[in-house]
């Protein structure tokens, strides 16, 4: 498990967005292997997604061989430590499946339908606890300090059914991204330690690597030739 702790909301979404970048550049995808891209919905990702966009406008990243899908609808880690539509109390091996919404998730939905809480779905569709544990890495965005318990919950206390997102510490690949502001309720030396991280954390999104760059040195490299 790693901690990225960065200065604010933009550091953090563009860390983000820099090692998804680097990630799928790595993976090199093509017709025959798909890049699969689980996305949470929400407004915490929303600054990731402008700079993966703009990666995309500038030709540094190619989206045509990444396969994505919505995790769930609305949002992406709740202040009560839920991930995606996985509300506390949820199984942490469970599947994707229709899930009832618990109230504080419908008021903080009221938002995206004008603040009438009757128009807000008290039923949606996400992914399982356990559908998330089958990635072979897992990115959770955390920002602000409304989030902050959360983190604690997902970082410094043990797995808990009640804050869903503390299942990602028993994965063997997950990066929990965040701000300043949500590492409130964190311990001092916690957030020494994984600052102290910070120098090895980064050579994963530096150097940057660009589809650009890339499409050059393949043009460059001389092809084999074969005789009989």
């Amino acid at each position: 498990m790693k901690l990225i702790i960065l200065d604010d909301y933009n550091q953090a979404s563009e860390w983000a967005a820099k090692y998804i970048r680097n990630r799928i550049i790595h993976f090199n995808p093509n017709a025959e292997k798909l890049f699969t891209l689980g996305l949470p919905t929400g407004s915490t990702p929303l600054g990731c997604y402008k700079k993966l966009i703009e990666y995309h406008k500038n030709g540094d990243l190619s989206f045509k061989y990444v396969k994505t899908f919505n995790m769930d609808e609305y949002v992406g880690i709740g202040p009560d430590g839920h991930i995606a539509f996985n509300e506390p109390g949820s199984s942490l091996v469970s599947r994707t499946r229709v899930k009832t919404l618990a109230m504080d998730t419908i008021l903080a939905n009221a938002r995206f339908f004008h603040g009438n809480l009757s128009k807000v779905p008290t039923m949606a569709l996400t992914v399982g606890v356990g559908t998330v544990m089958d990635a072979k890495e897992v990115m959770i965005l955390i920002t602000g300090a409304h989030k902050a318990f959360a983190l604690y919950k997902a970082i410094e206390e043990g797995v808990n059914h009640m804050w869903t997102v503390s299942a990602f510490q028993q994965h063997p690949s997950t990066v929990f991204v965040c701000d300043e502001d949500a590492t409130l309720e964190l311990r001092v030396k916690t957030v020494k330690y994984f600052k102290g991280l910070m120098h090895v954390h980064n050579k994963l999104v530096d150097p940057l690597y660009s589809m650009k760059e890339k499409g050059k040195k393949e043009a460059h490299t001389p092809k084999k030739l074969y005789s009989d």
